[in-house]
């Protein structure tokens, strides 16, 4: 079977030219071809996908779901029901989850079959997939990493196995391995999709959202997720827009890969070509990192607290006392936050978007980063994925956008396109827009080489 988009594939399932059966057995006979040496999946649903499409073949109601037939992978950082959730840890529990995720209840309700669950690094905190239960790939570039969290589901993308996948992004886990990948990935802001992530999604900062070879796929999969069908209608902006371009580097500690700095300034020409009005600026990080890295410990101690601390990797069990220092410290006070929202929302009375590299360096070689010690993993996550996190700290709507090709690192470049959070996910639906219009001025292989087939 041709590797059709997931519209396309819903569009001929819902018309029964093929049937779901047929789209399940043909994604499963790519993870048999592919995933030894992809390590996307840490668990492969074969006979309950293989029932549950079946089930849906038979289902009066087949040309009314939006993703009928779809093969989807699903992170594992939330429930499927009668599915382990270990969450790259050999401290969680390997009993089956009771009952679905509210997302996947979702997905299962619009006709999407869960073919398995993709791996993790240990509790989602750091940008390399790779945890006791094996080392992710980008399949690209089969050294280096996908980036993480979601690293298993942007290489399950990327590889042609799914046409798209659910992941969550905390510190940038979507748009990270979107960027490694050639993907695109959105993280919504808040109040657009169910949260539901760990204890407490990072105290607010963890969204869920899709990750797609196309911006039509990712559109209808967030409107799913979101319950929000209109959000499947995307179309091209109908005005030139406010564009800001920030190369910037939002820390001392990093910098950014001349190459990632051109796919951003192709991405810029090709902008200013298509009418909008394109402005090269400075734009204004917040230089105290405490109150993201505050919770970004906390969020790991929170998640880490019932289990066991032997069974952890090192880096995490770190990362956790971290967390309880900086409860007791009193370090996660609002204030700052607030104080950042307010300056930064000043800045965004003169723009509509902000578009940014995705990453300022590639990902780091695809190795067992878990076996290193925690300050290797920090200095190797601030280095190389800077650019991510500040939308997190204030729940805005961001998304990677392929934007060329790294020559010397043999994998992908990225941008990133962040939008002011609107009623109704105007911000999504914005940044949607955009990418759009990106992906026929500068179009992307939608599978890396070699796993077309």
């Amino acid at each position: 079977m041709n590797l059709l988009t997931a519209a396309e594939l819903a569009a001929d399932v819902r018309a029964r030219k093929i049937t779901a059966v047929e789209a399940t057995k043909a994604a499963l006979s790519r993870i048999e071809l592919h995933d030894a040496k992809l390590g996307a999946f840490q668990l492969v649903r074969a006979e309950r996908a293989l029932a549950e499409a079946a089930a849906l073949d038979a289902r009066a109601d087949l040309a009314s779901l939006p993703l009928a037939g779809v093969p989807i992978a699903i992170k594992d950082s939330i429930e499927v029901a009668g599915e382990p959730m270990r969450v790259g840890s050999a401290a969680t529990s390997a009993e089956p989850q009771p009952a679905d995720h509210e997302l996947v209840a979702r997905l299962r309700a619009a006709g999407a079959i869960i073919l398995g669950l993709t791996t993790v690094p240990e509790l989602c905190v750091f940008g390399t997939t790779d945890s006791v239960f094996g080392v992710s790939r980008n399949p690209w570039n089969l050294e280096r990493t996908p980036g993480g969290s979601s690293g298993g589901s942007a290489a399950a993308v990327a590889a042609g196995i799914v046409p798209f996948a659910h992941g969550n992004d905390g510190m940038g886990s979507i748009r990270g391995p979107a960027g490694n990948c050639g993907i695109f990935g959105l993280k919504p802001g808040g109040g657009v999709v169910p949260q539901d992530i760990g204890f407490d999604s990072w105290g607010g900062m963890s969204q869920n959202g899709p990750l797609a070879t196309t911006v039509t796929d990712a559109a209808l999969l967030l409107s799913v997720m979101a319950g929000r069908p209109e959000l499947a209608n995307v179309a091209e902006p109908q005005r030139p827009l406010r564009i800001a371009i920030a190369a910037g580097e939002p820390s001392v500690l990093v910098k950014l890969d001349p190459q990632w700095r051109r796919g951003l300034e192709e991405t810029a020409d090709a902008l200013r070509v298509a009418g909008h009005i394109v402005t090269e600026t400075d734009f204004p990080y917040d230089p105290n990192p405490l109150p993201l890295l505050a919770r970004w410990f906390a969020g790991t101690e929170a998640d880490a607290r019932e289990l066991d601390p032997a069974l952890l990797n090192p880096r995490t069990r770190t990362h956790a006392r971290l967390g309880r220092f900086v409860r007791r410290a009193g370090l996660l006070s609002s204030k700052p936050v607030e104080r950042s929202r307010a300056m930064i929302t000043r800045f965004f009375d003169d723009y509509d978007v902000l578009i940014t590299p995705t990453l300022a360096q590639s990902g780091p070689w695809a190795e067992q980063w878990h076996k290193r010690g925690w300050f290797a993993n920090l200095a190797s996550n601030i280095r190389y994925a800077p650019y991510q996190s500040t939308w997190n700290l204030l729940d805005w709507p961001a998304a990677n956008v392929p934007a060329g090709w790294h020559a010397t690192d043999a994998v992908p470049l990225g941008v990133q396109i962040v939008a002011p959070p609107h009623p109704n996910a105007g911000g999504e639906a914005l940044i949607l827009s955009l990418a759009l219009q990106l992906e026929r001025l500068r179009p992307w292989p939608r599978v890396a080489p070699g796993f077309e087939g």
